[in-house]
């Protein structure tokens, strides 16, 4: 950090001395023009104009003739969606394939806000227009470890009272799962490079960031094994009734405790009470100790 004293040029303006050493970094010169952005914690961001025009860039292009690998250009297209991005463009030197078609149309239903805004045979335009800062990430993690802790449930009460139907709810939230998920890794990463963005989402402590990653990775994690253990329950549906009605209480029981252990612990995210969190990890081993009974 440097310090600048403001001098007084003329009878009302006020000016500061921009450092040496930024200068010549940027390449700036008399007359040059740079942006400057007033942010919410009251400082002053100042910006080349070089930087200031590729932050407003209009499109991200994604060459799908470069695709060539199954499901590659649905990555592509969450990946950019993760990190901010709002417009992407999906190009093809000749005509855009059924395949990648596909893929484009089944990842918008996956990523929250993203719609297609223009289709041609060689161009597909995607463009993202949600305010990221109308959510709160505590909201965001508390939905998402609801939705996980949902799929769980059903999934084990399907099994227990042989309601597939049930199961086959609780797999069709893992794709809610995912959005909320992507969501919020690209409200993490917004917020990581915009303070102004991170305050509007209630991420005061930057220092949070990592973890709350960490722990979103988790959450979705969880909702991807549920959803595993819910096509189980499926699979073994004609085996069900070979089962002793001690055999199914005692799977249930692991899962209750299992449900309260992870419920808890998602309070504690938030109530952050170490007390609470040391019981959970004895209760944890508990769990261990029982399943492998």
């Amino acid at each position: 950090m440097e310090i600048r004293k403001v001098q007084r040029v003329g009878h009302s303006t006020l000016t500061v001395s921009l450092p040496n050493e930024w200068v010549r970094e940027q390449g700036i010169k008399p007359k040059d023009i740079v942006f400057i952005i007033p942010e919410r914690d009251g400082s002053l961001k100042v910006m080349p104009r070089h930087v200031a025009q590729r932050e407003e860039a209009d499109e991200y292009i994604v060459n799908a003739d470069a695709c060539i690998e199954p499901g590659m250009l649905e990555r592509i297209i969450v990946g950019s969606y993760i990190l901010g991005r709002d417009v992407i463009r999906v190009i093809s030197a000749n005509r855009i394939g059924k395949n990648h078609v596909d893929e484009v149309r089944r990842i918008v239903q996956k990523l929250i806000g993203l719609g297609i805004l223009e289709e041609t045979p060689k161009s597909i335009l995607l463009q993202c227009s949600i305010d990221a800062t109308k959510f709160k990430l505590d909201m965001l993690i508390r939905r998402l470890a609801l939705i996980a802790s949902t799929i769980l449930s059903e999934a084990m009460q399907g099994f227990k009272e042989k309601k597939y139907d049930l199961v086959e709810e609780a797999i069709a939230r893992e794709d809610e799962a995912d959005k909320i998920y992507y969501l919020a890794v690209r409200l993490l990463l917004l917020a990581q490079v915009r303070p102004a963005v991170a305050e509007e989402v209630g991420m005061v402590d930057l220092i949070f960031i990592p973890a709350a990653r960490l722990i979103l990775q988790y959450l979705e994690l969880v909702a991807d094994y549920s959803e595993d253990l819910a096509r189980e329950v499926l699979e073994m549906e004609v085996y069900r009734n070979m089962l002793p009605d001690d055999v199914v209480d005692r799977i249930f029981h692991l899962s209750e405790l299992a449900q309260t252990i992870f419920q808890k612990s998602i309070e504690c995210v938030f109530t952050r009470d170490l007390k609470v969190a040391n019981q959970l990890l004895e209760m944890r081993k508990v769990l261990e100790i029982d399943s492998n009974r």
